[in-house]
C-alpha cells in the first residue's frame, strides 16, 4: 500500500512516545479505555469522502461538538486528557485524540493498531449527524461507513470494539454493557452476539443488524470462531478509520 504519510521530525516522533508511555499510566490509573477509543472514534468518524470535510482533526475540543447528541459525555475524556496534553504542547489535539484510541485498545489485550503520527489540528468542527445511529439497521450503518469511505469488513470488525465499555442511559439512551468484561478487549462481543440476549448485557438494534446482514453475519461467525482473524481485521479497521482524511 503506497500511502504517504506526512514527515514529522525525530523529535516529534520521540515526543510521541513519551505521550504514549503517559497516555498508558492514565488509562490504567482510571479504567478509561472504553471512553478514550469512543473519543478518538467520534472524532474520526464525521469524516465525508466526498467532501473531504470532518475527520480526526482535534476538533473535538471545541464546544459544539462536544454538544452534539452522540458526543453526550466524551467532554469527561476531553477533560481527563487535558493534564497530559498540557506536558506535550508540540503534539497537535488530533495526533494526540488518535493515540489515545490506539493506546486503549493496547492496555485492554487487543491488537496492535499502527499509528502515524502528522495529523493537523483544523479549526471547523463537521455538522451533527454523520455518526451512527444505535437505533437503526444495516441500512443505516453502510450509509454513514461509506460516506467516510470504508467498507463491510470494517462495518463489522470496528463493531467488535463494543468488546469494551458500556451504554449508559444518560448517554444513548441505553444501558449495559455488552459483555461480561467490558475493561478486556476480546472477540467476546461477537461471541454473545451469536448466543443469544441475556440478562444484564446488551444488544443494540445496530447490533443485531450483524446478525441479519447476509454479508455481515459470516463475519461475525467468523470473528467468534477465530480471534486472531477479528484482531487482523480490527487492527485494518481500525487504522483506516484514524487516518480519513
Amino acid at each position: 500500500m503506497g500511502k504517504c504519510y506526512p514527515t514529522v521530525s525525530e523529535e516529534y516522533q520521540k515526543t510521541v512516545e513519551k505521550c504514549k508511555r503517559k497516555l498508558r499510566g492514565l488509562i490504567a490509573e482510571k479504567n478509561c479505555a472504553p471512553l478514550m477509543l469512543r473519543l478518538a472514534w467520534h472524532s474520526a468518524g464525521t469524516f465525508d469522502v466526498k467532501t473531504r470535510t470532518g475527520g480526526p482533526f482535534g476538533t473535538m475540543k471545541t464546544p459544539e461538538e462536544l454538544s452534539h447528541k452522540a458526543n453526550t459525555g466524551l467532554d469527561i475524556a476531553v477533560r481527563l486528557l487535558e493534564p497530559i496534553k498540557a506536558q506535550f504542547p508540540t503534539i497537535s489535539y488530533a495526533d494526540f485524540y488518535q493515540l489515545a484510541g490506539v493506546v486503549a485498545v493496547e492496555v485492554t489485550g487487543g491488537p496492535e493498531v499502527p499509528f502515524h503520527p502528522g495529523r493537523e489540528d483544523k479549526p471547523k468542527p463537521p455538522p451533527e449527524g454523520r455518526l451512527p445511529d444505535a437505533t437503526k439497521g444495516s441500512d443505516h450503518l453502510r450509509d454513514v461507513f461509506y460516506t467516510m469511505g470504508l467498507c463491510d469488513q470494517d462495518i463489522v470488525a470496528l463493531s467488535g470494539g463494543h468488546t469494551l465499555g458500556r451504554c449508559h442511559k444518560e448517554r444513548s439512551g441505553f444501558e449495559g454493557p455488552w459483555t461480561t468484561n467490558p475493561l478486556i478487549f476480546d472477540n467476546s462481543y461477537f461471541k454473545e452476539l451469536l448466543s443469544g440476549e441475556k440478562e444484564g448485557l446488551i444488544q443494540l438494534p445496530s447490533d443485531k443488524a450483524l446478525l441479519t446482514d447476509p454479508v455481515f453475519r459470516p463475519l461475525v461467525e467468523k470473528y467468534a470462531a477465530v480471534e486472531d482473524a477479528f484482531f487482523a481485521d480490527y487492527a485494518e479497521a481500525h487504522l483506516k478509520l484514524s487516518e480519513l482524511g
